[in-house]
């Protein structure tokens, strides 16, 4: 495996960490490589040397974000919901400003939120209790839209009001309701 230059991985955290600052207090349509630039400290042609446009740039950061989620989701599966929960309100709590902005965000990073239900319903798609016979009359299409749309819902409210509640707390909550109905 190729070793990554580290002054690689600086300059393109800082270009990620300098769109979610600007997402925050403009919206990303209005946005241009120069302010991106300005924000990170950088010139424009290294914005360029890195990602096509803002689009790839924006692109990158949702993509990285929805697969270290899903890279929890390897062990998490094998634990009760509301310990399995935890790491991933944490995770939201960590990256409050990503997760904030994306969230609320309108147009183009709106699509961060149907990839993160995708995300969510994929992971949901293996814990679905149809053998106990609770779920047996139920469709999985229905319930995995029910259950991901129910935990995205969950984690924007969540957000959106400043996460009024720890992230223990939020899981076993969460953990409770995804147990009544998965």
């Amino acid at each position: 495996m190729a070793k990554v230059d580290r002054r690689i991985v600086k300059t393109q955290e800082s270009l990620k960490k300098a769109v979610i600052e600007l997402m925050a207090v403009k919206n990303f349509d209005d946005i241009t490589i120069q302010d991106i630039a300005d924000q990170a400290n950088v010139n424009r042609g290294t914005i360029y040397l890195h990602y096509q446009d803002k689009y790839d740039l924006l692109d990158k950061i949702m993509e990285t974000h929805i697969n270290e989620l899903k890279e929890m989701d390897t062990w998490a599966c094998e634990l009760e919901w509301t310990d399995a929960l935890v790491p991933y309100f944490e995770y939201f709590e960590k990256n409050y400003l990503l997760f904030s902005t994306m969230l609320a965000s309108k147009g183009m990073p709106s699509s961060f939120r149907t990839r993160l239900l995708a995300s969510f319903m994929e992971g949901f798609r293996g814990e679905i209790d149809k053998q106990s016979g609770r779920n047996a009359d139920l469709n999985e299409d229905v319930m995995l839209q029910y259950a991901g749309t129910a935990y995205v819902g969950v984690i924007e409210w969540w957000i959106k009001n400043g996460m009024p509640y720890p992230p223990k707390v939020m899981a076993k909550q969460v953990g409770t309701l995804l147990e009544r109905s998965l």
